[in-house]
């Protein structure tokens, strides 16, 4: 039975972890497509040191998210959404939330140090672009959605960092294009609230309007489309995995798109890839079919129906 001290302690802690977005670390689930693209899957020693890079990466992913907050937060008090930030509405001082980020970063720069020293390279790229686009890379339009975008190719290059595996030049696009496709999704939600709302909520909106971003997404779909059908013919790859059926997994890259796109332009409500991705059950259902498609394709060859 909880005391009165332990159930007063407990949602004073919230706001806490709020502003770190633990959530959002469910994108340094990138940092493992390497070794799942390699096979490497079931490698313990790699799943090992590869979970420690998640963990530092989410950790200095946190201290930005902080930082980001601590320099926003104004302009949040009058967004309908991010108003309910813990330091835009006052649930954390900001003094203590600086405190934390700096934790948070000391804690990942350590955790990277005992892995290896080129992954905190690769770290301290990351912290130092996300740091240059809270204090005001993020206002200047494009810029904006390519510093977001290098984030993932950063995630990716950390993971063969740590396996010793070389990435192929088909999953750096990839996951380049892919991420520039959430990103002008989400800069999209935030004209849609400008719109309704009649007030910037940034500065780099200027640059956009509803338009340019409806033809952007659909033209960045398309070439996702296309590279990763290419991806999935490539010569190499056929001869890695010695099939020519990886392209059966393009259905569920285009249905994922496809939802993507609905969502968009139809229901009008990206907001946080992240928050949508956990959200929404075709989207969950379409990521579970690729994955365990791509899975049997790869690491179960002898199934009669990949023969």
């Amino acid at each position: 039975m909880l005391t009165s001290s332990q159930t007063i302690a407990r949602p004073a802690l919230l706001p806490y972890i709020r502003l770190m977005r633990l959530h959002h670390w469910v994108k340094n689930a990138f940092l493992f497509l390497p070794m799942f693209f390699a096979g490497e899957m079931f490698h313990l020693d790699l799943l090992l040191h590869t979970f420690l890079g998640f963990l530092a990466f989410g950790l200095v992913a946190s201290s930005i998210y902080i930082l980001n907050d601590f320099m926003d937060r104004e302009a949040d008090r009058q967004h309908p959404v991010k108003c309910k930030r813990p330091l835009a509405s006052g649930e954390v001082p900001a003094g203590l939330g600086l405190a934390l980020g700096a934790v948070c970063l000391v804690g990942g720069v350590l955790i990277a140090l005992n892995i290896k020293e080129k992954f905190l390279f690769v770290l301290m790229i990351y912290f130092f672009m996300n740091l240059g686009y809270s204090l005001g890379l993020k206002n200047i339009s494009i810029l904006d959605v390519f510093i977001l975008a290098l984030g993932f190719v950063l995630r990716i290059k950390a993971g063969g960092v740590i396996t010793h595996i070389a990435i192929s030049q088909w999953l750096m696009i990839m996951i380049f294009l892919l991420a520039i496709f959430m990103a002008v999704a989400k800069r999209r939600d935030d004209i849609l609230i400008k719109l309704s709302s009649g007030k910037d909520m940034r500065k780099s909106i200027k640059g956009y309007n509803l338009e340019f971003m409806n033809v952007t997404m659909s033209l960045i779909a398309a070439i996702i489309i296309v590279a990763y059908l290419m991806y999935t013919i490539s010569p190499e790859v056929m001869a890695q995995w010695k099939t020519y059926r990886l392209y059966y997994t393009t259905m569920f890259v285009i249905a994922g798109l496809l939802r993507y796109l609905q969502i968009t332009f139809v229901e009008n409500n990206t907001g946080s890839p992240t928050k949508l991705l956990l959200k929404d059950r075709f989207l969950q259902v379409t990521l579970l079919l690729w994955c365990a498609s791509f899975y049997t394709i790869i690491y179960l060859p002898d199934l009669s129906l990949f023969k």
